[in-house]
């Protein structure tokens, strides 16, 4: 019997206010919805039941380590695997381009897809960072990379492209968002510091690669620049030259907040470790 064509794989921890938006459009790529909840404390696991979804509950020790579990689930069942996280709603035209593309000959074994950020419940048209994602992939060539942080999927095939959208409808308040990037301040700080590069198994930095290898080879340059004028640069190009501005207020706060306050918050934290405080 041949394997159904694709499954959607969705993470979820206490996702109860979105994952119904989020499964309703990835059932209409495919009926076959596997979801790794990490044990959430809220209605999650009942929706995801009620909506008719395969739920596995694991816990969660970080984005690869969880990511490639489920990978590891699903490639012996099925051709193709679209990797969503709990918030990320597709939009009518990436559901009609994946369906083509799995209803006939795909010209790749992988596909980038953009992500549209949302920060404090707005949609960001110009303000948002990392667009290109690859979340589609034929099984057994796709997995994530090794990463602490900004963790991206890599795959041993050369990627397409799709020219839809997933909406990454981020809904938490800004003080669970502050919570978060503190968390993940942590993860840089221990990732850049340890120089733990993951050799082949890390999405590699190239000024002529795609949109994600790009991005990874001018994050190295920022980091060859001095500690505190680099992060003022990066709001600045956010900000001013990526036109953050025409978002308005909330492009100011996302600029502020992620370009200023967490890229600064790194950038103490990587102070703090590189020159302790005397014992004396």
């Amino acid at each position: 019997m041949e394997k159904p064509s694709c499954v959607v794989v969705i993470l979820t921890f206490n996702s109860a206010a979105i994952i119904r938006e989020t499964v309703a459009a990835a059932k209409q790529v495919s009926p076959h919805v596997f979801v790794v909840d990490s044990f959430s404390s809220d209605n999650t696991p009942g929706i995801l039941e009620e909506l008719g979804c395969i739920v596995a509950q694991r816990a969660f020790a970080n984005y690869s380590d969880q990511r490639n579990w489920a990978i590891a689930q699903v490639e012996a069942d099925y051709q193709w695997q679209l990797h969503l996280d709990a918030d990320e709603v597709l939009d009518d035209r990436s559901i009609g381009e994946i369906n083509a593309l799995l209803a006939g000959t795909p010209a790749h074994d992988a596909y980038l897809i953009r992500r549209r950020d949302y920060f404090m419940g707005k949609m960001l048209r110009f303000s948002g960072v990392n667009p290109w994602h690859l979340r589609l992939f034929r099984s057994g060539v796709g997995r994530c990379e090794s990463r602490l942080y900004d963790q991206h999927f890599i795959s041993s095939a050369k990627p397409g492209r799709l020219e839809g959208l997933m909406h990454d409808k981020n809904s938490a308040k800004l003080a669970d968002w502050i919570a978060s990037h503190n968390r993940w301040s942590d993860a840089e700080v221990k990732e850049k510091l340890g120089n733990q590069t993951g050799g082949a198994n890390i999405l590699q930095p190239r000024l002529t690669g795609d949109a994600r290898e790009r991005t990874r080879f001018i994050k190295e340059i920022y980091y060859r620049l001095p500690i505190g004028m680099r992060v003022l640069v990066y709001f600045i190009y956010r900000y001013f030259f990526r036109l953050g501005f025409l978002d308005g207020t909330i492009g100011f706060y996302f600029a502020f907040f992620q370009a200023l306050w967490f890229r600064m918050l790194i950038d103490a934290k990587m102070y703090e470790r590189l020159h302790p405080p005397s014992s004396n």
